[in-house]
């Protein structure tokens, strides 16, 4: 199954370099599923995988000048102590056993996948989207002001979040650069790696001395996903990602049901 999750690993590579967000969301269930890593353990894995994955897709926008320094820090500082915190403290408070759902026992980690699969079936309702308001026209909302409480704001949420399931959170960041941080759409994305390098880098460090870490492992499932990022890079020169993202989000939909019913019912 090992060498099933490494495949895995170029595939959410190369659906990264293809889409730039929503990819790193499949991390989790590959860890666990696949490798047989222990979810509170996995997502510290995956706090590496996809931050080594975002600082290495982001160093084509970092070169083309397409990472908006201010929107990265007003957005990014918040989500960065939130996730500090999230990590550090909150995820170690909650208890391994939470409630029991009939005769179905809902400990902490079935609870952490529940978290992955819901916020799974909501990147997924953001890709099968034909047309939305911040990707019609990203300089629609040129008129109104920068937002920075709004957008402080949307970064703790996010730390906390990312805190919990270890993902990435691209599909939640990008929409938010755009409609409140007035950023286009590749500067966006841009910036969005940058946050996600930034976040899931802390996530990582705030959890050592709290796991040991199979270093061989980690370094061997990254540059799997590294030469995914390549390989899609050169891939999105010749398809399309807006249609590629519609086919992603189906397959993101069922796997986020595939979770719930498999951590409540199985």
């Amino acid at each position: 199954m090992e060498y099933l999750g490494f495949l895995a690993a170029v595939l959410i590579g190369i659906l990264l370099g293809l889409i730039g967000a929503g990819g790193s969301i499949l991390t989790i269930p590959v860890l666990v599923y696949l490798i047989g890593i222990q979810p509170v353990q996995a997502t510290s894995y995956s706090l590496f995988i996809v931050g080594v994955s975002a600082f290495i897709g982001g160093l084509r926008y970092l070169k083309n000048n397409m990472i908006c320094i201010k929107t990265m820090m007003v957005f990014g500082l918040p989500s960065v102590v939130s996730i500090f915190f999230t990590r550090k403290y909150l995820l170690h408070m909650i208890p391994d056993h939470l409630f029991y759902l009939g005769s179905v026992e809902i400990t902490k980690s079935a609870a952490l996948m529940i978290l992955l699969a819901v916020m799974m079936i909501l990147a997924s309702y953001s890709m099968i989207k034909k047309t939305s308001t911040f990707t019609q026209d990203p300089h629609k909302h040129n008129n109104q002001p920068y937002r920075y409480f709004l957008i402080s704001q949307q970064g703790v949420l996010l730390g906390i979040l990312v805190g919990l399931v270890g993902a990435g959170g691209g599909f939640l960041i990008i929409p938010a650069l755009v409609v409140l941080a007035k950023l286009p759409m590749k500067m966006a994305v841009g910036t969005s790696l940058a946050i996600i390098a930034m976040n899931s880098s802390i996530g990582f460090l705030s959890d050592f001395g709290r796991h040991n870490f199979d270093w061989k492992f980690l370094l061997i499932f990254s540059s799997f996903a590294i030469s995914g990022i390549i390989i899609g890079s050169y891939l999105s020169k010749f398809i399309s990602s807006l249609k590629l993202k519609p086919v992603f989000g189906w397959f993101i939909l069922v796997m986020g049901f595939y979770i719930i019913s498999k951590e409540i019912f199985l």
